[in-house]
């Protein structure tokens, strides 16, 4: 007795052909499409930083503990680029974030936001530290000048984003994801407060 495949009438077998071979051809297309867009990585540029407020006092934290406080209000210029020929990206972003050796001294969310193929877009992410306490992590740190109106030192700081990129290829089938991390030295002056300070050379992906 015939049996398996070959027992199948012919038009069901012609079907079945046609299914199987039209899932290979597809997922070799797909392949060829997720290869494709990995070679198309976003491109972020940091700009710059604009530091509008820093200041360092005497106070007290959550647990009345005393201490020097510190606050910083700046903004965070960049440039995000999709070098996709054939998608669009959706993006997000973990904080950005500024550093003084190992603490934390401000943070700010980007917004979500999609980019059409081939296109680019400003982006600018207030970043806001309020009253952060320093422990001593901090000695040294001043906002005022000193005697004869000597201005302090000026802070350094590093500045970290991560941003993430998901395209959207042949519908929700392919999902190619991107990271940008980027690192970026800066220093804090008070006599350049409410200026722009280029980041342009300052900075590398990691």
């Amino acid at each position: 007795r015939a049996g398996g495949f070959s027992a199948l009438p012919r038009k069901v077998r012609y079907g079945l052909g046609f299914v199987a071979a039209f899932l290979v051809l597809f997922t070799f297309f797909a392949l060829i499409l997720w290869g494709a867009s990995r070679n198309q990585k976003p491109v972020v540029s940091v700009n710059s930083v604009t530091f509008h407020n820093f200041v360092i006092q005497a106070g007290t934290d959550a647990s009345l503990v005393p201490t020097e406080m510190s606050t910083i209000n700046a903004t965070v210029r960049l440039t995000f680029r999709n070098t996709g020929s054939f998608f669009g990206v959706h993006v997000t972003a973990q904080p950005v974030t500024l550093y003084y050796s190992q603490l934390l001294m401000a943070s700010g969310d980007m917004k979500y936001f999609y980019q059409p193929r081939k296109s680019q877009r400003k982006v600018a992410v207030t970043v806001v530290g309020n009253k952060v306490p320093l422990y001593g992590g901090g000695a040294g740190l001043s906002s005022t000048p000193g005697p004869k109106g000597v201005p302090p030192p000026p802070v350094p700081l590093q500045l970290t984003l991560r941003i993430r990129a998901r395209a959207l290829v042949l519908g929700k089938l392919v999902k190619p994801r991107f990271y940008n991390n980027v690192q970026c030295t800066v220093r804090l002056d008070t006599t350049k407060l409410g200026k722009a300070i280029s980041l342009k050379k300052s900075c590398t992906h990691v």
